[in-house]
């Protein structure tokens, strides 16, 4: 995991969105254990405010449970994103990295052409 500490997206925002990614493409699997808010924060050099953020906008969207002790973990009630947006998603960060095109500008992109 990276932060860009000089990019446009918040540090909570980008760690939210790189293990709400892990646990939608089935990277981070349902009960497994998140690191300690302290840990994380000193692995990505940034303030343990910071990651207790992204933990609760997680917690919030339902992708991981606080547990009594200060766990957290991704919830059991996950559902996973469907193998063909995944494929697709993989071809996309492929093809952007390849091409030079940053993640933040490669989810601006993906944002404009997005139809509700």
């Amino acid at each position: 995991m990276e932060i860009d500490l000089r990019g446009s997206t918040p540090p909570a925002d980008q760690i939210r969105e790189q293990i709400g990614g892990l646990i939608a493409a089935g990277r981070m699997g349902a009960g497994e254990k998140l690191p300690s808010v302290r840990q994380l924060a000193r692995d990505l050099g940034v303030a343990p405010g910071t990651v207790a953020k992204a933990y609760r906008a997680l917690e919030t969207d339902g992708h991981v449970e606080a547990r009594a002790g200060g766990s957290t973990r991704v919830s059991a009630k996950i559902s996973t994103t469907s193998r063909p947006v995944l494929d697709a998603a993989r071809r996309l960060s492929d093809i952007s990295a390849s091409e030079g095109v940053s993640l933040d500008e490669t989810i601006r992109l993906l944002r404009g052409v997005w139809t509700d």
